[in-house]
């Protein structure tokens, strides 16, 4: 695959207790710092994207860190949505444009949905082509609401700690069975990648 996106921090889980948001910002650190080398080992590029200004220093030190490290690695993008939340992504998005465009920067005309999408970091690496969403829950979470809008959804029993490579393959083989037509009547084979970018 060519890029995965992983759902690690939404925007809403910062009201948690004060003790599991610890807990889970330590586990991240140490996930981080425990990954580096497997990431460069594998050329593997490391971003992140959400409201990280909110994130504990030390978390942002060691991420800020990784991410410099694997900037040149291309075989992969892993993308690490922290402090995230799909609304929260458009509504930073469009206040950027709307600054653009009290500056003077940009022509309220010109905005379209390549304008909007260039604001939207999460989809840098192109649009969600697969997402799944594991532990039995049939809803999507706030999660790539914009980059999502022709995903194909995939949902497992597995919780997250449990979901192995077994069910990955289970996730693309029932990708692949499916036709994607992105509203045309026949399915497009141009468009399909043969390897899908996944968000979970």
């Amino acid at each position: 695959m060519r890029a995965l996106t992983l759902f690690a921090f939404s925007e809403q889980n910062w009201e948690r207790s004060r003790v599991e948001v610890d807990a889970l910002m330590e586990l991240l650190c140490e996930f981080l710092i425990s990954e580096r080398q497997e990431l460069i080992d594998n050329d593997i590029k490391l971003r992140a994207v959400g409201r990280v200004h909110r994130l504990p220093e030390r978390v942002r030190s060691v991420l800020h860190e990784i991410e410099r490290d694997t900037s040149d690695l291309a075989q992969m993008t892993l993308t690490l949505a922290l402090s995230y939340g799909g609304r929260e992504e458009i509504v930073d998005a469009v206040r950027q444009l709307a600054s653009d465009v009290a500056s003077g920067a940009l022509d309220p005309d010109s905005i379209d949905e390549r304008a909007v999408r260039s604001a939207l970091p999460s989809i840098d690496v192109g649009d969600v082509d697969l997402l799944i969403r594991t532990g039995g829950e049939q809803r999507i979470s706030n999660f790539m609401l914009f980059g999502a809008a022709y995903a194909e959804l995939y949902f497992s029993e597995r919780l997250w700690p449990d979901f192995d490579d077994g069910d990955l393959a289970d996730a693309f083989a029932a990708f692949r069975a499916r036709e994607r037509r992105f509203g045309r009547v026949q399915p497009s084979v141009v468009d399909e990648p043969s390897v899908p970018a996944v968000h979970v």
